[in-house]
């Protein structure tokens, strides 16, 4: 480990999305040694949000930038340093616990897990370039902008169904397009899709592309039985194909669920004394903002009340 030098803190929150700049906000505030570490830029999924408008306190909608840097700023005001690494392993340990970076090697009494999750993608034509103008990944977070217009739904799990549901609150039509003949989600959730009449599902099919020009106008699918496609006119996409928690350098000895999301109490400590998990990345019922705020907050709580027993 030459040329690198050894820097000891009392919080390292690795991840730099709204869970990670809560929790820097709440541990410097605390007077705790602080640091966040982001491998990006901070803001995770956020970024990539158009407007948010379910964020209390902000009456107009915000662009996830623009709230990003309000919590980044924030954390910083109060002391938390914030540098952009990327870290090659995380090292429990009995009493400091260690992280190598690719330019450093940090210690830290309490270490808080914010590394986040992402969409299980589509990959196809279009997904990408349409991100935050007509396709999304959240009907909660997006629904609003699409009040009136017709949207498609990709999926077939109890998320997709759900959030399909939610749509025909605001939306005039919603397509279901699932690549089987029938639906994984739970048979009540079935039973109230198959009687909304704002919902025609598509069975047996997959996207091939979304199209338009500077923002979603149709999507082309293709029936998996017999490989004929068909265009659609749409003005909105929401994928509801999973999500992957963001779990590639959490030791293996962190206790997860068969998914990988990390298994955590309600302090959110995992069951290595003194590491820490908030946000997307933990097992938990709602993935959102302000969830991950409230998360960040409690293991940022808990994680000084673990220094002033240390």
């Amino acid at each position: 480990m030459n040329n690198i030098r050894s820097n000891k803190y009392d919080v390292i929150i690795i991840g730099a999305g709204p869970a990670g700049l809560t929790a820097g906000l709440y541990a410097a505030r605390a007077k705790l040694k602080t640091l966040i570490i982001e491998n990006k830029y901070p803001g995770g999924q956020i970024i990539i949000t158009e407007f948010i408008e379910n964020y209390p306190g902000f009456k107009e909608p915000v662009s996830g930038y623009e709230l990003v840097q309000n919590f980044l700023e924030h954390s910083l005001k109060f002391g938390a340093e914030q540098i952009t690494d990327e870290i090659k392993e995380i090292i429990p340990q009995k009493d400091n616990h260690k992280i190598i970076t690719s330019t450093a090697e940090y210690s830290a009494k309490t270490i808080i897990i914010c590394s986040g999750a992402s969409p299980r993608i589509l990959n196809i034509p279009g997904e990408n370039e349409f991100t935050g103008r007509g396709v999304s990944y959240c009907a909660t977070c997006d629904a609003a902008f699409f009040k009136n217009k017709e949207v498609a739904v990709i999926g077939g799990g109890d998320t997709a169904l759900e959030e399909a549901l939610f749509l025909t609150k605001f939306v005039s039509k919603v397509r279901l397009i699932h690549r089987r003949d029938k639906f994984r989600a739970m048979k009540v959730i079935v039973d109230r899709v198959l009687n909304n009449d704002k919902i025609e599902i598509i069975y047996n099919s997959k996207p091939v592309s979304i199209n338009g020009a500077d923002k979603v106008e149709s999507i082309t699918i293709e029936n998996v039985l017999n490989k004929d496609e068909m265009t659609i006119k749409i003005d909105g996409v929401f994928v509801f194909a999973g999500y992957i928690p963001n779990n590639l350098l959490v030791p293996e000895m962190i206790a997860k669920t068969e998914d990988g999301y990390i298994i955590t109490d309600d302090k959110l400590e995992t069951n290595i004394s003194g590491i820490f998990a908030a946000g997307d990345v933990r097992e938990k019922y709602l993935r959102q903002v302000v969830t991950a705020c409230a998360d960040g907050a409690t293991a940022a709580f808990a994680a000084m009340r673990h220094i002033d027993n240390y």
